[in-house]
């Protein structure tokens, strides 16, 4: 299987000892996440019987041969991933075709481009949710993980790499120091702001119960913790904010289907936008890059206010 980082390192012609370290900075030009698609992607365009290079007319059969079990968004990431691959190895690109690209296109108009969502998770549902939890040490890092996600707007890969030490209380709540995030490969870094609640859900007061009884000093602030109540030292993954999302909306009575990890930062968004909230600070809260990014989340927001309908019924 071709390996989009080693390809773009063996391409550079330098000396030996150089040439490792060219290799270490390609490698670090690529997220870890997106490495880890670009093999997925390979490795499925392989089975199917694919080579690399390809031509433009095995990539378009490619397509059609996956266009009904595919959604439209992964197709659209495969030959993502193809033309990276075509790149890095110095062959002309086949995805640049206008024949595979009239074949997507055809597809897209055959199925549709809608791009499926997770389910905001609205303040009110997520004050439900709060409301069903206990007192157990689980429940202090869920409830904590829960209002930090949403009062943060964070991804949920930024909410598990948040560490004890990005953490700095101010007067007015907290700040929440991100190092990295998907749109910020170079690590520029960014500043959120988590204010005191005004509501019986803070989450400042929230967080900082957490890392009290948790004891947590430095590290990861969200880590695993067994059926036993015993705290793993080791990062919460972003698989498992999805999982405390919907059991906890299943044990406050609400169906979580639809509901995923990026439903706190969807909801924020949302929430934020029927409040009448500006776009422009929405996306200063949870870094959208830009208002097209923000919009769908603005949209679904807004249907109800001054609704023509609601003027009339």
């Amino acid at each position: 299987m071709v390996d989009v980082s080693a390809s773009l390192a063996g391409a550079i012609n330098c000396k030996p000892p150089l040439l490792e370290r060219v290799a270490d900075y390609v490698r670090d030009s690529v997220a870890e996440n997106t490495r880890r698609a670009y093999a997925s992607d390979l490795a499925h365009f392989e089975a199917w019987g694919g080579r690399i290079p390809a031509s433009a007319e095995m990539i378009a059969a490619y397509l059609a041969a996956h266009a009904e079990t595919l959604s439209v968004a992964t197709l659209g990431r495969r030959i993502a991933s193809l033309s990276k691959a075509h790149e890095a190895m110095g062959e002309q690109n086949p995805t640049r075709s206008a024949f595979v690209k009239a074949t997507l296109q055809g597809i897209r108009r055959n199925r549709g481009s809608a791009q499926r969502q997770a389910k905001p998770l609205l303040r009110d549902e997520l004050f439900l949710a709060l409301d069903a939890m206990g007192d157990t040490l689980k429940d202090s890092r869920d409830r904590a993980l829960l209002l930090i996600g949403f009062a943060g707007g964070f991804r949920r890969s930024e909410l598990v790499g948040i560490d004890r030490s990005d953490i700095e209380p101010v007067r007015q709540g907290m700040i929440v120091h991100l190092r990295r995030s998907k749109t910020d490969q170079t690590g520029a870094g960014r500043k959120v702001g988590i204010p005191n609640g005004r509501t019986r859900h803070c989450p400042v007061a929230a967080l900082e119960s957490w890392l009290t009884r948790s004891g947590i000093g430095d590290g990861p602030v969200f880590r695993p913790i067994d059926r036993h109540g015993r705290m793993s030292g080791d990062r919460l993954s972003g698989e498992a904010v999805s999982l405390v999302v919907k059991e906890r909306l299943e044990a406050a009575g609400i169906d979580p289907t639809g509901y995923s990890g990026h439903s706190l930062r969807a909801g924020l968004a949302t929430s934020a936008a029927q409040a009448g909230v500006s776009s422009w600070k929405i996306r200063q809260q949870t870094g959208h890059a830009s208002d097209a990014m923000l919009a769908r989340y603005i949209r679904d927001g807004e249907l109800f206010v001054h609704n023509a309908a609601g003027a009339l019924l």
